[in-house]
């Protein structure tokens, strides 16, 4: 059950901080996936089907959950929980398969701006309109420098010759992954609501990708052809672990933080775990140094000219 009392500004945002961290290692293991099998979608689809088994196994013995997942079964037969709320997870898929698709060639820190922008703008409109958990959330001067501070990260990040290893669209698609991590944040946060369990919105969350990823491999397969024998190190299936953790606190967060800054609070998670990955692990491109030191000062500064004033206080 998701707990009435609030969380002091600081918690919720370590929170989001963690989100950033588990979705950068993520990035960077569902990339290497989608190099091996050379097959992004698939490696997305592998790294889901992970997450859902492992989702099953912890609420089969978590009392709480299994009667979550009762108030979800029984919405979705009377249709108390509308649809939508049910399609977070279709969200996710994109993520993952972003991941496999790009950051394998990109890096993490490179794949992390374009959803750090992805994320700002569609936050900044989610919380303006009352999408998420936590309702109408004020777009103050402080929210849209923050955004606008997160932005500048993304410019820093294409200059150089970036442009000139990577094509465009591979760079657009982390931007369309940042949009669907802020819906997915929205609608698991407002179903976890509605079910008084963020677990089982969290399963349905996967089940939905699953879903999606399941038909979207399937086809790509068929264009493509069948992709390589998976690999054998067990590391290269932790991703679907990683996700279902950070979507699970992602959902219990959002109603604290809204989505803005649930959104640039996990930036500074990414940034920080992306520079240090990409430093010992170098991809096929990625920014130049002085790009990355310039990414994470600007990323600092968009969440903390975005943070509450009590905060800062």
């Amino acid at each position: 059950m998701i707990p009435s009392r609030r969380l002091s500004p600081p918690v919720a945002l370590g929170g989001a901080v963690a989100i950033g961290v588990m979705t950068a290692i993520q990035a960077r293991i569902n990339g290497v996936l989608g190099v091996r099998v050379d097959n992004g979608i698939v490696a997305g689809c592998i790294s889901f089907v992970v997450g859902l088994l492992a989702l099953i196994a912890v609420i089969s013995v978590v009392p709480s959950a299994r009667r979550g997942v009762g108030r979800l079964r029984t919405g979705i037969r009377d249709r108390s929980v509308p649809f939508w709320m049910l399609l977070g997870g279709a969200c996710g898929a994109l993520t993952v398969s972003t991941q496999g698709v790009t950051a394998g060639i990109l890096g993490v820190s490179l794949f992390t701006v374009g959803v750090v922008a992805g994320q700002t703008l569609h936050g900044l409109v989610l919380d303006r309109v009352g999408f998420g958990p936590a309702g109408v959330v004020a777009v103050t001067p402080g929210r849209v420098a923050g955004g606008a501070l997160a932005l500048a990260a993304v410019g820093i990040s294409l200059g150089g010759d970036v442009l000139d290893t990577a094509p465009l669209w591979m760079l657009l698609l982390p931007f369309a992954a940042g949009v669907g991590i802020a819906w997915q944040a929205a609608t698991n946060g407002r179903l976890a609501q509605r079910v008084r369990s963020p677990l089982a919105a969290t399963l349905m969350s996967f089940i939905a990708g699953t879903a999606v990823l399941l038909i979207a491999a399937g086809i790509s397969i068929l264009v493509r052809g069948v992709p390589a024998v998976p690999p054998a190190e067990p590391w290269l299936y932790l991703g679907g672990l990683l996700g279902a953790g950070y979507i699970l606190l992602g959902a219990f967060i959002v109603a604290h933080t809204g989505v803005l800054l649930m959104g640039l609070g996990s930036v500074l998670g990414q940034l920080a775990t992306s520079v240090v990955i990409d430093l010992v692990w170098p991809a096929a491109a990625g920014p130049a140094p002085w790009q990355i030191a310039a990414m994470v000062v600007v990323a600092v500064a968009s969440v903390v000219v975005a943070l509450p004033r009590r905060a800062r206080g």
